[in-house]
């Protein structure tokens, strides 16, 4: 979960957008943010996690809850 920004951090990304579009604009060849480098550990703990909760919901979950569920993600797909 990302956290919300703050006033200042909100102004200074619409400043930055705005300096890319101008450079943009006149020509001049701006470099792209640096991408976050992905941390080993992390990536394999997250992997974990993200194996086991799929399991541990469907225990938790009623059979008439997944089936709510399951409903709504049907009407979801078949709205496109």
């Amino acid at each position: 979960m990302s956290k919300r920004k703050d006033e200042n951090e909100t102004a200074f990304d619409a400043l930055q957008q705005i300096i890319r579009r101008d450079a943009e604009r006149d020509g001049i060849p701006q470099e792209p943010p640096p991408q976050p480098e992905k941390v080993s550990y992390r990536v394999e703990a997250g992997r974990k996690g993200g194996l086991r909760g799929g399991k541990s919901r469907d225990k938790k979950l009623s059979s008439s809850k997944k089936r709510a569920i399951a409903q709504k993600a049907a009407q979801a797909r078949w709205k496109k």
